[in-house]
C-alpha cells in the first residue's frame, strides 16, 4: 500500500538485543499526515538501522510511504503494526478538490467498472399529486 503526505513527527529511535538470536535491532516511528478537509495521520515504523539511515526521513518532508499492515496478539488484545518497506522522497501531495489520476491499466486491482445506463427521466413529479379528499370524508389526512 502507498500513502503520500508530510512527516509531522519523528520519534526517538528504539534499539535493543533480541532475546532469541542475541543480535542487536533498531526501529524508529514516524507520523505521516495526509492533507485534506479532514487531515488523516498514520504512525508507521521503519525497522533496521540500515533502512533508517538509507531513508533519512526528516520532519516536514513530503514523502510517499510504501508499507505493509500486520497485526499481532498480546495478552488477549490485538495491535496493528504498519511497517514501511520503501520511502519515496519529494512526493507531490494531492491538493483537496484536485482530480485524482486514474491508476495505470496494470495497477488496478479490479477490472474497470462499466458505466451504468442512464435512467429515463420520469414525466410525473415525485411524489405524485393526489386528489383532494371530498368534504365530510372520514379520511382527512393530506396523503
Amino acid at each position: 500500500m502507498d500513502l503520500t503526505g508530510r512527516i509531522i513527527a519523528v520519534m526517538p529511535a528504539q534499539s535493543g538485543i533480541s532475546q532469541r538470536s542475541g543480535n542487536s535491532w533498531m526501529s524508529q516511528d514516524y507520523v505521516l499526515e495526509v492533507p485534506g478537509q479532514y487531515p488523516r495521520r498514520m504512525l508507521f515504523r521503519v525497522f533496521g538501522e540500515d533502512r533508517i539511515r538509507q531513508f533519512n526521513i526528516q520532519n516536514g518532508e513530503d514523502v510517499t510511504v510504501q508499507f505493509d499492515i500486520d497485526a499481532h496478539e498480546y495478552q488477549g488484545r490485538w495491535f496493528n503494526d504498519i511497517r514501511a518497506f520503501n520511502i519515496l522522497h519529494g512526493a507531490a501531495i494531492p491538493q483537496p478538490g484536485a482530480p485524482i489520476a486514474a491508476p495505470a491499466a496494470g495497477d488496478a486491482p479490479f477490472p474497470p467498472a462499466q458505466a451504468a445506463p442512464a435512467a429515463p427521466q420520469a414525466a410525473a413529479p415525485f411524489p405524485p399529486a393526489q386528489e383532494p379528499a371530498a368534504e365530510g370524508s372520514a379520511d382527512d389526512l393530506p396523503f
